[in-house]
């Protein structure tokens, strides 16, 4: 099979989410700008699953908070133009009158001039806040193999965890027969009883038939104007929705252990145990893939730095990243993620944590399972998630699972 020229295939991702369930990540930032994994974005992972399949007309549609998210795209996700090649950010631009997006497919309608200006064959609409990595390629083959209208990449997960996506039931052909957005009673695969199939909110769509989709839920009464929950449906009630399933998406330099990883880091919890993912000896989810790299801003700073602190020595380091700039001092750091310019002082102790950009940890400070935003001072002897109680008396955020949340410029 012949695939279509890279450059008749546009890419719109949805970067407007509010991110409400990330709090207080989120207070100042646009979810697909938060922070991961040291020096990265959330955005990050869909953009470069992209660009590393050769899909470079990049639309990023934008909408809350979205200044920082801006910033991190044109200071880090420049193509040459020589080619036509780019990722640019588009705002709400209020085509439609002077009103928001009302939802990601909304989104779309209002932004419609794009697709007139490229006039793609086929467009690819990502979500903008997983961690995974993914061939878009084979993807579009499946989508032309099937000659489907819409092909939606799907995962399985527990029936116990699959109320929280949209669940998907296909036939043996892979025509979806029915796509229920977050049911209270998910039906689980014919093949597997303990897992359903759920939607990963990614998409390829032939461009007729996006078009013609979205100006049919602009009209329609009662609809959310969401891709997934509105646009998807109806398609299937056409008969022209198709799965695919990741689960057979091969990846260069991705190891059997890491096949399949898909996270959506929509809670603190999830957003803390995505970040675990990273740290171990064999990680879940390996940034170290240098045939599939994942591109992000590099930060002008130094190499990290261990330093030897009086009877404190080196202190120790185990399971952690260390991102440029970090100056660790007779400190103790395990199974953490701390992101550049941060200083960890003699005898501070850091353990499961995500500290973020130039976050100071003072003298004999104890951290466990926290993620601190920017520009914190903690100051020395300070204890953070050793007591949920007393943290949440501090006026910290606790999440369900016990992650304790400090907000940007938060002061102690």
């Amino acid at each position: 099979m012949q695939l279509p020229n890279p450059r008749r295939i546009l890419s719109m991702v949805l970067a407007g989410g509010e991110g409400r369930r990330l709090m207080p990540l989120t207070r100042d930032r646009a979810k697909p700008a938060v922070p991961f994994g040291g020096q990265y974005r959330l955005i990050d992972f869909a953009l470069s699953n992209l660009v590393n399949g050769g899909y470079r007309r990049i639309v990023v549609l934008t909408q809350y908070k979205s200044h920082s998210l801006n910033v991190h795209l044109a200071q880090t996700w420049r193509m040459s133009t020589l080619l036509g090649n780019y990722v640019t950010s588009v705002p709400a631009q209020m085509r439609m009158g002077k009103r928001w997006f009302l939802g990601s497919a909304d989104a779309i309608y209002q932004n419609l001039n794009l697709i007139d200006d490229e006039k793609p064959h086929h467009i690819f609409v990502f979500g903008a806040d997983h961690i995974y990595r993914m061939d878009p390629t084979q993807m579009l083959a499946r989508h032309l193999e099937t000659g489907a209208g819409v092909t939606v990449a799907a995962i399985r997960v527990p029936v116990s965890q699959a109320r929280a996506f949209g669940v998907i039931e296909a036939e043996p052909g892979g025509r979806i027969s029915a796509f229920r957005e977050k049911p209270a009673d998910p039906r689980p695969l014919p093949d597997d009883p303990e897992h359903c199939l759920v939607s990963m909110g990614n998409y390829v769509f032939a461009t007729d038939v996006l078009v013609d989709a979205v100006r049919r839920d602009a009209e329609r009464e009662g609809s959310r104007h969401d891709v997934g929950g509105d646009l998807v449906p109806d398609l299937v009630d056409k008969g022209l929705a198709y799965v695919y399933d990741f689960s057979e998406n091969r990846v260069p330099g991705v190891t059997p252990r890491e096949q399949g990883y898909w996270r959506d880091v929509g809670t603190l919890d999830s957003y803390f145990e995505a970040n675990m993912d990273l740290v171990s000896v064999d990680p879940i989810f390996n940034l170290y893939n240098e045939e599939w790299p994942i591109y992000t801003h590099q930060v002008v700073a130094p190499p990290a730095k261990v330093v030897a602190v009086a009877e404190h020595g080196a202190g120790q380091v185990a399971d952690s990243i260390l991102s440029n700039g970090v100056v660790l001092s007779g400190a103790y750091v395990r199974s953490s993620v701390l992101s550049p310019w941060v200083r960890v002082d003699e005898g501070a102790e850091v353990e499961r944590s995500v500290l973020f950009e130039r976050v100071r940890v003072g003298a004999g400070a104890r951290i466990r399972n926290a993620v601190i935003d920017k520009n914190v001072t903690v100051p020395p002897g300070c204890v953070i998630g050793h007591d949920p109680d007393l943290d949440r008396e501090r006026g910290f955020t606790v999440s369900e699972g016990g992650v304790v949340a400090l907000a940007k410029n938060q002061v102690l």
